[in-house]
Order: structure tokens, then C-alpha cells, then sequence
């Protein structure tokens, strides 16, 4: 396989790189290429031969008949080429002149002559040392395909187990049935070596690869300008934490997208931990961080501070890097979830525990179904609407802890009935699960927690749930901020009322569920305190209610601050938007914000007027883009630039929802991480998994290889892939 042109002399490389086509499988094109070549060593070759280890470049082909885009090139079906030097040029395309033959003639022609003999003789030599390199390449190469083939269906290299497992590993076994189908190379390689691939040179294909998608990554997002940087919460692998990373972008075609960047080592503290992720992000994985216009982090409370820390430096480095809200997680579980604090992340885990639980089996959602009609018999209606609720993901909504509240009985008597398990019909796991969580439940801590978060998040539901929402609720979110803070405020400065009638609440739960109030054990040991000594309100109000409303505050603060508000206020650009507040013109002092970033600042003003003029003026009946992914699709967006900057540069915030059509990567990852056990998992294996749309170049990805490893008889040691 080569990665150079195969016609002789051709000046493309590193000082002129073009584009690189293989010869056309079909015998009569392919039969022409060879022609136009003028090299009589490719003369016996096959079509099949041609197609697997010879390339012609760009230079030999009219610019009418390679079509680029974005990423790549590709050539016109039935093209040929016909463009050559003087040297390389075919003759029947050679211009016939006479001339009149002088002895300083003959004397230049056989120095001619002899020079064309030495590059024949070099060409000679050059085809018989190449085909030793091409099978490596062509070894290589295969191998690549192997991997990524298992990458993509999300199967582990090394088997289900580790490498002591008996009988081969799943890359060994997919390499025997590729030899065993007719790939030559492998088999060939087999022989001399007895394997065909160690199980270190496996751990540099692994690096390979994910050095080659973390360089596409960085190229896409290099071209398509701006984006936003997201991270979710912390996951471990063979032991080690690691932070998930994403890039969030608006492409060519203007279409919102996210993409999995792969896994950040997140071992350490403060500001070294910090320094470090910024350090792999630019210097290992090639991001320009200067084109960051957006970060948004969802990460539970026992990893919160070193993320806040890593935000921090972000924003020191990259002012423009705007903190936000991720919209693939509501508010309210985003800020509870950020909580350190044991009985709210006693709530959530506990939360998480339930959703597992009741997906595990149809059966069981009918149990609790069961229950909640037991406790709302006079109330048919909302118990209808409870079962709706508690069919879908409803332990991730705004709402979720007003739902748990309602339902902590029946969900009790649930979890109770399977875990008594009279009638036998669950096995020993979902009974050992549900006494976990009915163990939880009953714990006073857990019910105070629930009823303080309950009534806070009360107040940023509706907020969260319009900031998350259609761009015209959006909009109105972005201007609604203050009084959701003024309501907090309000709890805050009068918390010892408000403590109380939660407690009250939280007691008289309890004493419906006959659960006793109490102080968390741990506690009262670290401090050496006796179970009385202290009254539960005044602790709960020091160690929940207090700690609660000013986390929120805090953070809602920082989510939304002056410039993240400014930016969700242009989403008045949506021509829906527009239409709705005709009288209103967009606010030109938000949309000067981008000022810096547009083409052309100076036509701003006139350009936004024109903009509004032109979708206030729709008539009744006339359907207008509803939101931010339908105006960036507009025909006619690309008369106003500055508009669609702006416009593209709001696409690439967290906050915006995405399409369902572009969430593939975040779905596609919560799919590995829950469907995937802990022995199985892989950074490296994720990473290739949700990114099988990259498009991999083999030829690329063996010159990589070559390049990091140029000693193809003596593998270095490297370390064991997760």
C-alpha cells in the first residue's frame, strides 16, 4: 500500500500535499490509469492489486472532477487522468514537432538518455524494496480493521476476562477468521511469527487509534470555528477515575452536534489537577482552547470543588469560555446532584438505585403501580398520573423530588412486598436490591433531605424547565432569572420559618411511614454525642436547610451570569421569537456581546434591524422557524452573516437543547456506561465505540503507527490497556 503517488517523479509530498485516490477497481478504468502512468511494472498487476497498494494523487485530474467538502476528497466516478509533467507525460499526449538535429543536440539527447536510464534504473529499485513495506503496511492495516470493526460494535479486544483467560482473545479470534477467509498478509505473518498480534503491539494499536480520533476531533472542531467544552460526572476504569469530555459545535451544514472526546485522567487536587486536564486538552488531544465559548460540568457533590476548581482556571485562561447549564440534565437534579452534603447525596444515590431497579423488569413496575392505586383509591385521577410519571425517566426531571415525596408510601410498600418476596416470584438480587433501598428510605435523613429539596427546587423548577425549553421559553427564562433569586433570597433571610414548617413536614412524614427522628449516626460518633443531645431541628437547619438554599443561590448565580443571560437573550434572533414580541425589537446591547466574533460589527445595527423587519413583517397564517435549529437552516440566512454568526455562536452554547438527531453522543455513551459491567469497560474501547462515525482512514492511521513505533521487528513496551 502506498502513500505516494504512483507516478514517477510526481512533485506532491510534504512541500505540495494532495489528496490521494486509489485505482478504480473496474479492469477497463483501471487498465486506462495504468496507461496514463507509463510504468511498466504495473502493467501485470491486478485490478484488485492496483485498488489495495497504488495511489495516483490530485495533481493528475481536472479540479472539475475531484469534489471536496469539509473533511475529505472524493473523486468523480469514471474519472481519468490527464494532467502530467513533461516528464511523466504519455506520449500519444505529446505534442509531434520535427527539428532539425544539430551534434550539441545529440550530445544533450544522450545525456538524456543516460538520466533517463539512472531513473529507471532508481524506479528498479525502488519497486523491488517496496512490496517488503507494503505487506507491513498492508499487515498493519488489517489489523486496524480488526480493531476498529470491534470498537464499533463496543466488543472487547482482550476478551470478556483478563489476559490470563483461556482459549484466544476476541482480536485474536477475529484475526484467525480473517486468515482463514483469504487475507494473505495475516496469514503470512502468522507463519514467520507464530501470532499475528502481541498483546503489547494490540496496546499500540489501541494508542494509535485514539491518537487518530482525537486528531480528527481537533481538525473538525478547528474548522468549524467555535465550540463549547462539557464534561460529565466522574466514571471509574480498572480502578482509576477519569472525566468524561465532550465538544459541542456547529458544523458546515449549520447543524448543532456533539461529539466524545474521550476520558481525562482526574487524579489529584486543586490546582494542579487543573493545570493538567488544560494540558491534555491542548498539548495531547490538540484542542484550541482559545475558541472555547462555553463550558457546562455535571459532576456530584463528592467530586464537586475539584471540578469548580478546573472551571476556575478554564475561565481564568479563556474568559470567553461562558459557565452554563448542560441541557441533557435539568436543573434541579444538576444542582442537587453538586451537593455535598450526606443527605442530599444519600437522596440521589438513592434516586439512581430506584431507577435501576424498576428498569430491571416490567413485573416490578407493575408492583409499584399497584401500590400507588393502594394509597390514592380516592384519588383515581392522580394516581393515573403518578403510574404515567413513574413509566418514564421521572427520577431526572425538575419535578423528581415533589414525585418522590408523593410516592415515598406506595414506593415503600413496593419495595417491602418484593423484598418479603411471600409468593417467591424475584430472585435473591432484586430482593437483596430492594431491601437496600427500603433501608434508605426509612432513614429519617433521607426523608428530611427529600422534603428540604422538595421545597427549595419548587422554586427553580418552572425557571429550569423554560430555560431547557423552546427558544420562545427560552427567551423569557433569560429575563426571569432575577425574580427566581429574589424568591431564594426571600427563604434565606427568613430560613428559621421556613425550617420550621419543613421539619413539620418531614416528621409527619415520617411518623405516617413509622419511621423514627433522629441524627444521622455518623455524626453523633465523629463528635462523641449521645443520641438527644441535640434537637433535630436545630441540626437539620445547620447541616440541610441552610447549606441548601445558599448552594443554590450560589450556583445559579454563577450558571447564569450577567454575559451567559445576555447570550440566551439573543435567542429573541429565532423568527418565532420575533414574531411574538412584534412592538420589540432584538436588544442590540446583548447582540453586541458577539461584537468580537461576527464578520463585519460596523453593519451590526442596520443588519439587525433588517432582520427583525423582515420576520415582524410575516403575515397571518405564515409558518416561521420555531427555534434556533430551523433558522440556521434558512435559505436566506447567508444574506444577513452577522446574524448567522451570532445565531451559530448561541448553537454552540450547553444551555440550548440539542435536536434529538444530534444527542447521538451523549445518549450513546450513557447506553455504554450503564449496558457495560466494570470488567469490561475501556476509555480507549468507549472512545472508539462513539466515535464509529469519524471516518478512519487506514492509511493514515498506519503512517501514524509507523511514525510512533518506526521499529516494526521490536515492539516497545507499553502499558496494559485498561
Amino acid at each position: 500500500m502506498h502513500n505516494h503517488c504512483a507516478i514517477l517523479n510526481c512533485s506532491s509530498g510534504k512541500s505540495d500535499p494532495q489528496p490521494l485516490f486509489r485505482f478504480p477497481l473496474d479492469p477497463e478504468r483501471s487498465q486506462k490509469w495504468v496507461e496514463k502512468c507509463q510504468r511498466e511494472d504495473l502493467t501485470g498487476k491486478s485490478p484488485d492489486q492496483l485498488y489495495r497498494y497504488y495511489r495516483l494523487c490530485g495533481k493528475h485530474f481536472e479540479a472539475s472532477l475531484i469534489e471536496k467538502d469539509a473533511e475529505s476528497a472524493v473523486l468523480k466516478e469514471n474519472a481519468i487522468p490527464s494532467i502530467f509533467d513533461g516528464q511523466s507525460q504519455p506520449k500519444n499526449e505529446q505534442g509531434k514537432r520535427t527539428k532539425v538535429t544539430t551534434k550539441e543536440d545529440e550530445t544533450v539527447g544522450r545525456g538524456r538518455k543516460k538520466m533517463k536510464k539512472s531513473q529507471a534504473e532508481a524506479a528498479k529499485e525502488d519497486v523491488q524494496t517496496v512490496p517488503e513495506e507494503d505487506e507491513y503496511k498492508e499487515y498493519l492495516k488489517s489489523l486496524f480493521e480488526a480493531l476498529v470493526l470491534l470498537g464499533e460494535q463496543g466488543i472487547p479486544p482482550t476478551g470478556p476476562g483478563d489476559r490470563k483467560q483461556e482459549g484466544p482473545s476476541n482480536f485474536q479470534a477475529l484475526l484467525e477468521y480473517r486468515m482463514n477467509c483469504g487475507d494473505e498478509t495475516l496469514k503470512k505473518r502468522n507463519e514467520e511469527n507464530k501470532e499475528c498480534c502481541s498483546s503489547d503491539q494490540l496496546n499500540q494499536l489501541v494508542q494509535v487509534c485514539e491518537k487518530y480520533i482525537h486528531s480528527k476531533l481537533a481538525e473538525i472542531v478547528k474548522l468549524n470555528g467555535f465550540f463549547s467544552l462539557l464534561t460529565d460526572d466522574v466514571v471509574q476504569i480498572s480502578g482509576e477515575w477519569f472525566l468524561p469530555v465532550y465538544l459541542r459545535y456547529v458544523d458546515q451544514s449549520n447543524c448543532q452536534k456533539e461529539k466524545f472526546a474521550g476520558f481525562l485522567p482526574f487524579e489529584g487536587d486543586g490546582d494542579a489537577l487543573a493545570e493538567k486536564l488544560l494540558s491534555e486538552l491542548t498539548d495531547k488531544w490538540g484542542i484550541d482552547m482559545a475558541q472555547c465559548r462555553g463550558q457546562a460540568h455535571s459532576c456530584s457533590g463528592s467530586h464537586f470543588s475539584k471540578i469548580k476548581t478546573f472551571s476556575a482556571k478554564l475561565l481564568e485562561k479563556h474568559p470567553m469560555a461562558l459557565l452554563s447549564l448542560r441541557s441533557t440534565r435539568t436543573l434541579n437534579v444538576t444542582l442537587a446532584n453538586s451537593m455535598a452534603l450526606s443527605g442530599v447525596q444519600l437522596v440521589m444515590s438513592t434516586l439512581k438505585r430506584i431507577d435501576s431497579f424498576f428498569s430491571q423488569s416490567s413485573l416490578l413496575q407493575l408492583e409499584l403501580e399497584h401500590a400507588i392505586s393502594i394509597f390514592n383509591s380516592d384519588k383515581e385521577q392522580r394516581a393515573n398520573e403518578l403510574k404515567e410519571m413513574c413509566k418514564t425517566n421521572w427520577t431526572k426531571r425538575n419535578d423528581a423530588f415533589e414525585v418522590a415525596a408523593e410516592i415515598l408510601e406506595p414506593l415503600l410498600l413496593c419495595v417491602d412486598s418484593v423484598h418479603d418476596n411471600e409468593d417467591m416470584r424475584w430472585s435473591d438480587q432484586v430482593t437483596q436490591d430492594a431491601l437496600e433501598i427500603s433501608k434508605a428510605l426509612t432513614d429519617f435523613e433521607f426523608i428530611m433531605a427529600l422534603v428540604v429539596l422538595k421545597n427549595i427546587l419548587t422554586l427553580t423548577r418552572a425557571f429550569g424547565n423554560n430555560v431547557q425549553g423552546k427558544a420562545i421559553e427560552a427567551h423569557f427564562a433569560s429575563t426571569s432569572s432575577t425574580a427566581v433569586l429574589h424568591s431564594l433570597k426571600e427563604v434565606s433571610d427568613n430560613i428559621d420559618v421556613y425550617h420550621e414548617f419543613w421539619h413539620d413536614e418531614a416528621v409527619n412524614l415520617a411518623a405516617a411511614m413509622e419511621i423514627p427522628v433522629k441524627i444521622p449516626r455518623l455524626y453523633l460518633r465523629k463528635h462523641q454525642l449521645e443520641a438527644g443531645s441535640i434537637p433535630s431541628e436545630s441540626y437539620y437547619k445547620e447541616h440541610l436547610s441552610v447549606p441548601v438554599v445558599n448552594h443554590v443561590i450560589t450556583e445559579l448565580n454563577e450558571l447564569f451570569s450577567e454575559d451567559h443571560l445576555k447570550a440566551l437573550r439573543c435567542l429573541s434572533l429565532v423568527p418565532a421569537v420575533i414574531e411574538q414580541h412584534k412592538s420589540t425589537e432584538p436588544e442590540e446591547e446583548c447582540v453586541q456581546a458577539f461584537k468580537n466574533d461576527i464578520p463585519n460589527a460596523g453593519s451590526l445595527s442596520a443588519e439587525l434591524h433588517c432582520w427583525w423587519v423582515k420576520w415582524s413583517k410575516k403575515g397571518k397564517g405564515e409558518t416561521v422557524p420555531a427555534s434556533l435549529c430551523e433558522a440556521l437552516q434558512l435559505a436566506d440566512v447567508k444574506f444577513f452573516p452577522n446574524m448567522l454568526a451570532i445565531m451559530r455562536l448561541i448553537g454552540v452554547l450547553p444551555t440550548v437543547a440539542l435536536e434529538d438527531d444530534d444527542d447521538k453522543a451523549y445518549k450513546r455513551f450513557q447506553m455504554y456506561v450503564e449496558n457495560t459491567p466494570e470488567r469490561l469497560k475501556s476509555k480507549s474501547l468507549a472512545l472508539l465505540n462513539m466515535n464509529y462515525d469519524v471516518g478512519f482512514d487506514l492509511d493514515t492511521m498506519v503512517e501514524l503507527y509507523t511514525k510512533m513505533y518506526p521499529n516494526k521487528e521490536e515492539v516497545s513496551k507499553v502499558i496494559v490497556m485498561e
